[in-house]
């Protein structure tokens, strides 16, 4: 890839929205944000036009992004930490930078654009290509041996829950059937192989059968909702007070994930019929959304990959003194 693409074609999805939600938390004289999901620096590369005094602590498991976002985000290069790691690492990117408190962090969820533009990756079913589907290079686990050599039952659980695909069982069992005659190794052999296992009558609407199969098996071989889940709740922790966090999910899990999350965290936990909230019990954030926001006409109009997007945020609004 060059160095014109992504800039120009790859607009950040609701960034006037991202913007505004952080801006209030980022008034402080050197304030601090992580973006948990680089990508191509879109978001950060605004966040720090927007406040000359901020330091951005970008992490991305992408080699690729964090090397693109380097090159984007070079006017800023002394105000930036830019880490090569997975998001559930969090705590120790914060840790190692010296930066344990923040006042923002962003989490841009999904498959960045370079992923699904570059065909060799096998991200997607339009064209085809090795069943590969890391995000990270160098490490082990690809589409391929999963499709190639997780049991039935595991593959089922996978789609159903990952992809929830209603024909998981179905599905499934065609993958087992075909791979005992040739591993399956391509983006095509494996769609048309969905394809044919999802009943005619299905077919007809909704898309793209192997949709709901490549998304599974790409949260599966990078461990995504592993990830949120334990990179989300760390962002939360290393928030100062007035601190914030935006979330933008384009799937329903993690949607999902993010809303029970953000639920817990701004829930008062004291026993009901008391005179008096008990401080322990009342809740450290508040959210800024009500429900998940969704991306304007117009932006969906003029970037379709905004379309499936889900917002959520919130503030800390307490800071528990026996830490």
């Amino acid at each position: 890839m060059h160095d014109t693409t992504g800039t120009g074609g790859h607009v950040p999805v609701m960034l006037d929205r991202v913007l505004e939600l952080l801006a209030p938390a980022l008034t402080g004289a050197s304030p601090v944000v992580v973006d948990a999901n680089l990508g191509l620096g879109g978001h950060s590369e605004a966040l720090l036009a927007a406040h000359p005094s901020l330091h951005l602590i970008g992490i991305d498991r992408d080699p690729f992004a964090i090397e693109f976002s380097t090159r984007r985000l070079a006017p800023y290069a002394g105000r930036t930490t830019l880490v090569h790691a997975t998001s559930d690492r969090l705590a120790d990117v914060l840790a190692e930078a010296g930066r344990p408190a923040i006042d923002g962090a962003l989490f841009d969820l999904g498959v960045s654009s370079p992923q699904l533009d570059e065909a060799g990756r096998g991200f997607a079913y339009s064209y085809d290509a090795p069943l590969d589907m890391r995000m990270d290079t160098s490490q082990e686990l690809t589409a391929e041996k999963v499709v190639n050599t997780y049991s039935a039952g595991d593959l089922t659980r996978i789609l159903r829950d990952y992809g929830e695909e209603r024909f998981a069982p179905r599905v499934a069992g065609f993958i087992v059937r075909e791979r005992a005659k040739e591993a399956i190794t391509s983006t095509k052999r494996l769609a048309e192989i969905v394809r044919d296992a999802i009943p005619a009558a299905t077919r007809r609407t909704g898309g793209n059968p192997a949709k709901r199969t490549f998304q599974a098996l790409r949260i599966e071989v990078n461990a995504e909702l592993a990830a949120l889940e334990a990179a989300l709740p760390a962002a939360l922790d290393a928030l100062a007070l007035g601190g914030r966090v935006v979330v933008l999910s384009y799937h329903s899990l993690e949607d999902r994930l993010t809303k029970q999350v953000l639920t817990a965290r701004t829930k008062d936990t004291s026993p009901p019929g008391l005179p008096v909230p008990l401080p322990a019990h009342q809740p450290r954030f508040r959210l800024l959304t009500r429900g998940a926001e969704l991306p304007s006409e117009e932006e969906v109009a003029r970037n379709p990959r905004a379309a499936s997007a889900r917002l959520r945020a919130a503030e800390r609004i307490r800071v528990d003194h026996h830490d």
